[in-house]
């Protein structure tokens, strides 16, 4: 079970959404579900874009997350389905020679 809810607040979101980012480079499909639950929280909650502190901090838009969270879900959908030995196949070259 996700650990943020419709009640988590905007600074929990955005903290769920940065220590999670690093699901692909870690390999963790644990990383990634949460990422994308901070992903979709996000969306919800923000409008068009949302500034974070008062001179030139970080903004987050809605576009930006939305390609985010679906990079995520393609990422995701491929380790699940090589998880489960299928989805994904590699070519074999053992026995090939080349010219």
């Amino acid at each position: 079970m996700s650990s943020l809810t419709s009640a988590s607040t905007l600074a929990q979101i955005k903290a769920a959404y940065a220590d999670n980012a690093s699901y692909q480079e870690d390999a963790d499909v644990a990383k990634a579900r949460a990422f994308v639950t901070a992903c979709r929280l996000l969306l919800l909650k923000t409008p068009s874009k949302v500034m974070h502190g008062k001179a030139g901090g970080i903004e987050f838009s809605v576009a930006s997350i939305q390609q985010q969270l679906d990079a995520a879900n393609r990422w995701l959908a491929c380790s699940l389905a090589a998880a489960d030995g299928g989805g994904i196949t590699f070519p074999s070259f053992d026995g090939f020679r080349g010219m």
